[in-house]
């Protein structure tokens, strides 16, 4: 892998982890990237600034107006020309004004000027990173796009042991590569994901929903235009911006959903239905707002099975499903995906706190109609994506399956 005609811009913040930064910016360099170094005041406390010229070849960043520096004051350009912007260390006050657009130094400002993608390395000390402030302000930037890694585990610099260590720098290199070069190993398919909730109609101002937010389907839609896929994203009400690339098909209703995802199955090589499709619907609803408070009963009656439609329409698709279980999750994500005749079956357990329904993070076990069994520790949904995406393509061609060519 190579970074040849990169520019990166490097962030160093006032941690004893700043010593590696020096390694990450030798990597960056033999690698062939161009890297501008940013330090912050307290960082040059720890590494100096000509050590990072030395290695760069580059004048340092340190001063929002040193007039010695002709990109002091262009932070605006410097974000515009950046293929990326890594930050490692990265402390806990630099991901808090980080998280609340704070922009006091040179670094700061040149994080809320850029537009490229932007790497978070935490390294942090004692039990810093499990507090609810942190936790607050890391999932606000993984919500906007920003990619925090997760710290290691291991000694600290205080003499404690626990998760804050900075990452190593092959696997900071890892992610920032995957970023600027994703592996293309979805061209040719046609992705096909649904994604968010369903809302079933009680009158004009009511309806029956769920709590999904549909930041699964949405991670997944994008992880597949990343690796090179033509997506179809078919998507219930959600807060969310839909990846530009995506042929993106807004939907209330079950049957709304069940019609645009049948109406775009043709050619389809790869089905995600991670959207949360409400089980029922109601019968009759009202044309006009039910007035008063009293006793109400509703006629229910059942949705369409919109991932048993697919699975068995023998399309030659790849059909993926989800499951959201709160109790005996591999038995009862097994019986589904025997149930509903599909490939794959994504389950996670929604009574654990920090994951599944409006969470960032999620911890999944994938179910193949094979046999096997595979478990994801907790990891932001954008991994998941990934990580599912990378499952889909080794159970395919484990058992002879080409895009295009799948049989059921």
């Amino acid at each position: 892998m190579r970074l040849d005609g990169r520019e990166l811009v490097l962030g160093v913040t006032g941690s004893i982890a700043a010593y590696k930064a020096v390694l990450l910016l030798r990597e960056l360099a033999r690698l062939g990237a161009t890297v501008t170094v940013c330090l912050t005041e307290h960082a040059r406390a720890f590494v100096g600034p000509l050590t990072f010229r030395t290695l760069s070849g580059r004048p340092v960043l340190t001063d929002l107006f040193d007039p010695q520096s002709d990109d002091a004051v262009e932070h605006i350009a410097l974000a515009e020309r950046a293929a990326a912007i890594v930050v490692a260390p990265a402390t806990a006050n630099l991901i808090a004004k980080a998280a609340h657009g704070v922009a006091d130094d040179f670094l700061t400002t040149l994080l809320l000027a850029a537009r490229c993608p932007v790497v978070i390395a935490p390294a942090m000390d004692g039990g810093m990173w499990e507090h609810p402030a942190v936790a607050a302000n890391v999932a606000a930037l993984r919500a906007r796009g920003v990619t925090v890694m997760e710290p290691d585990s291991g000694a600290l610099a205080s003499g404690l042991s626990g998760r804050g260590r900075l990452p190593e720098p092959e696997s900071i290199i890892a992610v920032l590569a995957s970023m600027l070069a994703p592996a293309q190993d979805l061209a040719g398919e046609k992705v096909v994901v649904t994604a968010g909730p369903t809302r079933e109609p009680i009158d004009p101002v009511r309806y029956i929903s769920n709590r999904s937010s549909g930041k699964m389907g949405y991670n997944l839609a994008a992880a597949a235009l990343r690796r090179g896929a033509e997506v179809t994203l078919v998507s219930g009400p959600t807060a969310l911006t839909p990846p530009a690339a995506a042929t993106f098909v807004p939907v209330q209703t079950a049957e709304e959903m069940r019609e645009a995802v049948l109406r775009h199955l043709a050619g389809a090589t790869i089905v995600i239905k991670a959207a949360a499709v409400a089980d029922y619907r109601v019968r009759r609803p009202s044309e006009i707002k039910i007035k008063g408070k009293r006793d109400l009963t509703l006629e229910l009656t059942p949705n369409p099975d919109i991932l048993a439609e697919v699975a068995a329409s023998r399309s030659g698709a790849f059909v993926v499903g989800f499951a959201a279980e709160t109790n005996d999750v591999a038995a009862n994500a097994r019986a589904k995906l025997e149930a509903k005749g599909i490939d794959l079956l994504v389950a996670n357990d929604v009574s654990q706190a920090g994951i599944g329904f409006d969470a960032d993070d999620n911890e999944v076990l994938l179910i193949d109609r094979w046999g096997g069994n595979r478990a994801l520790p907790r990891m932001a949904k954008s991994a998941v994506a990934d990580a599912i995406l990378g499952e889909i393509l080794t159970l395919r061609r484990a058992a002879g399956r080409t895009a295009g060519k799948a049989s059921r």
